[in-house]
């Protein structure tokens, strides 16, 4: 369409995810690494929309999660909805209908609220799986980041406080304001994964599916393996939504598997 496209990202993000950077440049955009803070997700919001504020007259602000100000949480999670829409309609075609469990890992949560929106008005439980340094739902305060009110990780004093995960997409001291209320009005249950367990549950998937799962997705993996025979019983059928591809973490990956031995 003739337009320019800017991506900020945190810079310790741009390192972890070599290859989407690659990715980005090789299609056009222009990849500027933020080296505020703690150099990642939160860090380059802010960057972005300093830099949308200050440039309004020929400048465009988007956001792929579903957090931030009206109306970028319901735009998100609308675009995101056809991934319920089409995951309730193959169950149907398959003669499986409605899954006991849909379970998604959970950073701003925008592949969460686009599978949940599938099946938010049926009797199918919904998990969310946020990283254990950053969970918001289960450690966070309600709070106003990025001009939406939602659970963050703060202090006393309403400071923002950093999280922390083995994911470059989890790591976010907030959670999108759906989710919240999806948590309050306990429509929603939400668990955090610690970050040793998810390598494991990388390795289990790709091994045993041959899919390689983004280290984002890993963490619904670990989850269901954890809960497998306990909150999700023998026999439940679950719809565990797999995000995104692990090709981008495998550098990383390796590097601390190498680390460890």
């Amino acid at each position: 369409m003739g337009l320019s496209c800017t991506v900020f990202m945190g810079e310790l993000d741009t390192r972890r995810q070599e290859l989407n950077v690659f990715r980005m440049e090789l299609l056009g955009a222009k990849v500027v690494p933020v080296t505020s803070g703690s150099k990642t997700l939160k860090d380059a919001v802010n960057e972005a929309m300093r830099e949308w504020v200050t440039c309004v007259k020929d400048t465009h602000y988007c956001l792929g999660s579903v957090m931030g100000p009206h109306p970028f949480p319901w735009m998100v999670r609308e675009f995101q909805s056809i991934i319920g829409t089409e995951a309730a309609r193959q169950l149907d075609e398959l003669g499986v209908g409605t899954p006991d469990a849909v379970v998604a890992c959970v950073g701003g949560g925008s592949n969460a609220a686009g599978v949940f929106s599938g099946f938010a008005n049926t009797s199918a439980h919904l998990y969310g799986v946020e990283a254990a340094g950053g969970a918001a739902v289960r450690t966070g305060s309600p709070g106003v980041l990025h001009g939406m009110r939602s659970l963050l990780l703060q202090d006393e004093f309403g400071q923002i406080e950093e999280a922390h995960s083995i994911s470059a997409g989890l790591d976010y001291p907030g959670i999108g304001p759906e989710h919240a209320h999806l948590a309050a009005i306990e429509r929603a249950r939400y668990f955090a994964v610690a970050d040793e367990e998810v390598i494991p549950a990388m390795r289990l998937l790709s091994e045993s599916e041959g899919i390689i799962p983004a280290l984002e997705t890993a963490h619904a993996v670990a989850w269901v393996m954890r809960e497998a025979g306990r909150l999700l019983p023998s026999g439940s059928t679950v719809l565990l939504n797999l995000s995104g591809r692990g090709d981008k973490d495998v550098a990383q990956v390796r590097a601390m598997l190498e680390a460890q031995s």
